[in-house]
């Protein structure tokens, strides 16, 4: 849910191939995760900054700087992954300059070409001149969609403030849908300072005009419409309901199962149980909104495996969760082991 960094130790990598992917019923099992931050800690704004440092421990928090750089380098990313037994991670670009910062979608580009067989990226977009520079923005996404390893498009309307239902954007879709590159959005309200709440930004439903007329792009719905603010389902069933009404949604329940945010783990078996009683399990793409802080990575996939035995998905269902859905989407191959 934006840019999150929490604190960092120090940075190693190196994780044998033959250790990752996560055990299920005596299996190995493949893993993506595709919501990982990448970044810088200037490039974040400042009241996000200042709202992050408040929530480090001491004496994490008399450096947040350097603890934010390690984690949001990509050497710190794969080393996370390597913990995690992550096979590939997606990194997000990030043009939110008033609320959570910026990552250019170059220094994605230039991350993932650093670990090309771990990383792909999702490239974003500039809107906060959209009035004046709209068709140069479009034409500089178009030209990060075709850079190798960058494989969909990150929006988040809260962050960027934008309506979700303003057909003025509407050209983003368009581009995406041409070059067959899948749109993740944030839906949801943001605990982040300065995010827009209002349900034009933030209720999937206000989604559903850009569905309908952009039937060849596909729409990830992120975090399943959580309301972070308050820390409660408010747009599942919004989500669920466009999931089973269309085939180009795909539904992705980052964030929302956290230690932070679903101490217990039952808001994220809810979402879980509610996905699978409406027969759309083939939808669930997996994503942690990593790194955050040294093992968040592996700690949200152990609560993602327990949230989904927990609500009774089957082998096959988890390994389509985990990657098989996410390379089908987006057009990868599912990671050997």
């Amino acid at each position: 849910m934006g840019q999150l960094l929490i604190l960092v130790a120090s940075v190693t990598t190196g994780c044998k191939a033959d250790s990752l992917g996560t055990e299920i019923d005596g299996e190995r099992v493949p893993v993506i995760d595709m919501h990982l931050h990448t970044g810088e800690w200037d490039s974040v704004g400042f009241a996000s900054q200042e709202f992050i440092a408040g929530n480090l421990p001491f004496p994490i928090n008399l450096n947040p700087e350097k603890s934010g750089n390690q984690i949001l380098a990509p050497e710190g990313i794969v080393d996370e992954l390597d913990k995690a037994g992550v096979s590939r991670g997606v990194l997000l670009a990030v043009y939110a300059p008033r609320t959570v910062g910026v990552t250019t979608n170059e220094q994605v580009i230039d991350n993932v070409a650093q670990f090309p067989d771990r990383l792909w990226g999702l490239a974003s977009v500039r809107v906060d001149r959209w009035n004046d520079d709209r068709e140069p923005q479009l034409a500089a996404l178009r030209e990060a969609l075709e850079s190798p390893g960058i494989i969909g498009v990150k929006l988040a309307h809260p962050h960027m403030h934008f309506r979700m239902d303003d057909s003025a954007y509407y050209g983003i879709y368009e581009v995406a849908g041409e070059l067959a590159k899948p749109v993740y959005l944030h839906t949801g309200t943001s605990p982040f300072p300065g995010t827009s709440p209002e349900p034009p930004y933030t209720d999937p439903r206000y989604l559903e005009d850009a569905i309908q007329s952009f039937p060849e792009t596909i729409f990830i719905l992120g975090h399943l419409g959580f309301d972070a603010a308050n820390k409660r389902h408010a747009g599942l069933a919004a989500c669920v309901d466009l999931a089973s009404t269309y085939p180009n949604v795909y539904l992705e329940a980052s964030a929302l199962g956290s230690k932070n945010s679903d101490p217990t783990g039952e808001i994220l078996r809810e979402g879980f149980v509610a996905i699978r009683e409406a027969g759309v399990v083939d939808r669930l793409i997996y994503g942690s909104d990593g790194p955050q802080s040294p093992g968040f990575v592996n700690d949200y996939l152990n609560r993602t495996l327990i949230a989904l035995d927990s609500a009774g998905y089957d082998l096959n269902e988890q390994r389509a969760v985990l990657a098989g859905n996410f390379a089908r989407v987006f057009g990868v191959e599912v990671p050997k082991l």
